[in-house]
């Protein structure tokens, strides 16, 4: 047996269906051994699609994605990707290929310091230095990614190591890392102080953050919020952490949140923060939301708590466990008058948009797309103006919002919609970006045809890079630099090439029709959207 034989029998030990990613030289062995499994691989056309796709696929399944790629610009190009997956806590394994061990620091052909790059954005990364190190180096990388704080692990293997021999592989049962102990369970006391904080407030309200999701808490938190009227709002990458026509839901704080739900945020004598990092694009100002009222704050990490913004009650632990012992407790607010005033908020602050009747209004659009979707569906939202039309009017039921939120990625949502597909063939999944961030990915079309992955795929084209040309219209009175998106390609034949079907809407004449078509069919479908080049995201 090899090195590169023992990574796969570790990912064979950690259930892995699917390996995304690019070979080269410096992986081959690796890929050569694969060849021997059952696990499945799918060739991505650019490296940081990769990691994107691993994640969509961890996202939905709650397992680890994994990825594999070459040395040198193969691992360099993975980079975005990592950094995307460990600004949002995804659980992805990253293995890189690497030059011969006894050339490391030479500056060979394809070598790069990945483990150096990277390290400001890993939960961990591993250089193996020695063949018979492996399967410790998985089963302890598998463990950091999915336990915690999630996030990604990155192992460096030289391809000499994948080609070394081994000793007997044996797979290790359990792990005990003495420096890694992460918290699961809370501290009981402070759990009763928050019982106690809630049983004497008036105008209690949760704020949800993507922790929820990544501990499969949605129903715990639900239960919460229903049992005793306590009103929620949510942080971006907490969005369909509850329903979102859950009537205490009041939608997505932050710069681009609903109004109502910022001013019961700021309104609110107790906030529960669960599973959020206080971070700027959902609190600009912590030090004024949070004057006055009782903070309890609870993260699986314990560095975030704090970071941002004082908590009166830090709860560091796993959010469902957390939860749960908190159901087991009695709680007796009355939120009656509380949740009447919210109602008021709701009806008197919702923003109301005048879009241009001549050309496709997006917010509208993905209300009607959204109503129309499955209720286990799975919507990916790239980054820009269509993501934040994306947050403030998709319908999520029983299904899943995904975007990148922390590092705001373009081009994630087709990788990462195609990595939610292949490991969820029977679900509806809808990517949904812009024209800018199409053109970042629109090679995994290719990615798809190759490997059956059907692709649903929404393009709002407006021929800007619109979320900077609105900062420039605010910002620098309509004095535009390098937005121009001229020169895009004709989407109709890109489709073509690709073996998509498409569809073109031009106004909301059609819209309902152009939805059920584009839904309906079992085909990969690329449906353009023409966007009104000067609209807003409000």
């Amino acid at each position: 047996m090899t090195g590169a034989d023992s990574i796969v029998k570790c990912l064979e030990a950690e259930g892995v269906d699917v390996v995304f990613g690019y070979p080269g030289v410096a992986i081959c062995p690796f890929y050569n051994a694969i060849l021997n499994s059952d696990i499945e691989t799918v060739l991505i056309r650019t490296e940081q699609n990769a990691a994107h796709a691993a994640s969509g696929l961890a996202r939905v399944t709650g397992k680890v994605g994994v990825c594999a790629v070459t040395s040198g610009p193969g691992a360099t190009n993975v980079i975005t990707g990592i950094a995307t997956a460990f600004a949002d806590s995804i659980p992805i394994v990253v293995i890189t290929g690497q030059v011969n061990s006894e050339l490391l620091g030479s500056d060979v052909f394809q070598e790069a310091d990945i483990t150096g790059a990277v390290e400001s954005f890993v939960k961990y990364s591993y250089l193996v230095r020695d063949a018979d190190d492996i399967p410790r180096i998985f089963k302890e990388a598998f463990h950091l990614a999915s336990t915690g704080r999630k996030g990604p692990v990155l192992i460096d293997v030289p391809i000499d190591i994948q080609n070394a021999p081994t000793s007997k592989f044996k797979y290790p049962e359990s792990i005990n890392m003495r420096t890694y102990k992460p918290t699961v369970k809370g501290h009981a006391v402070q759990i009763q102080k928050a019982v106690k904080a809630l049983n004497h407030a008036k105008r209690p309200i949760i704020c949800a953050g993507g922790g929820v999701l990544l501990a499969d808490a949605c129903g715990a938190l639900r239960e919460l919020s229903e049992r005793y009227s306590i009103p929620a709002v949510h942080t971006m990458m907490g969005k369909g952490a509850l329903p979102s026509e859950y009537k205490l839901n009041y939608g997505m704080v932050g710069n681009n949140g609903k109004p109502y739900a910022n001013r019961a945020m700021n309104e609110a004598d107790v906030l529960i923060m669960i599973g959020a990092r206080v971070a700027d694009r959902a609190i600009s100002q912590p030090d004024i939301i949070f004057d006055n009222k009782t903070l309890i704050h609870i993260d699986v990490d314990p560095a975030e708590i704090g970071k941002n913004a004082q908590a009166t009650i830090p709860i560091v632990g796993d959010a469902l466990s957390i939860l749960t012992e908190m159901l087991e407790s009695e709680i007796t607010c009355n939120t009656s008058d509380w949740v009447d005033t919210l109602e008021e908020y709701r009806n008197t602050m919702a923003v109301v948009r005048h879009p241009n009747p001549d050309f496709v209004d997006p917010g509208e659009f993905i209300r009607r797309l959204t109503d129309s979707m499955e209720d286990t569906a799975v919507y990916v939202a790239d980054v820009g103006q269509n993501q934040i039309w994306s947050c403030a009017y998709a319908i999520v039921r029983d299904g899943r919002f995904l975007t990148s939120g922390g590092m705001g990625t373009m081009g994630y949502s087709i990788p990462a919609a195609m990595g939610v597909k292949y490991a969820c063939p029977d679900t509806q999944v809808v990517a949904v970006c812009g024209d800018g961030s199409f053109q970042m990915s629109m090679m995994e079309l290719a990615t798809m045809r190759q490997h059956g992955i059907q692709g649903k795929i929404v393009v709002m084209s407006n021929g800007y890079l619109g979320m900077v040309r609105e900062y420039q219209h605010y910002t620098y009175k309509d004095n535009y630099s390098v937005v121009d998106l001229s020169g895009s390609p004709d989407l109709s034949k890109i489709s073509e090439a690709y073996g998509f079907k498409y569809l073109r809407l031009e106004n909301m004449k059609d819209c309902d029709a152009v939805i059920k078509d584009f839904l309906s069919t079992d085909e990969s479908v690329l449906l353009e959207l023409i966007i009104d080049p000067m609209d807003l995201v409000k």
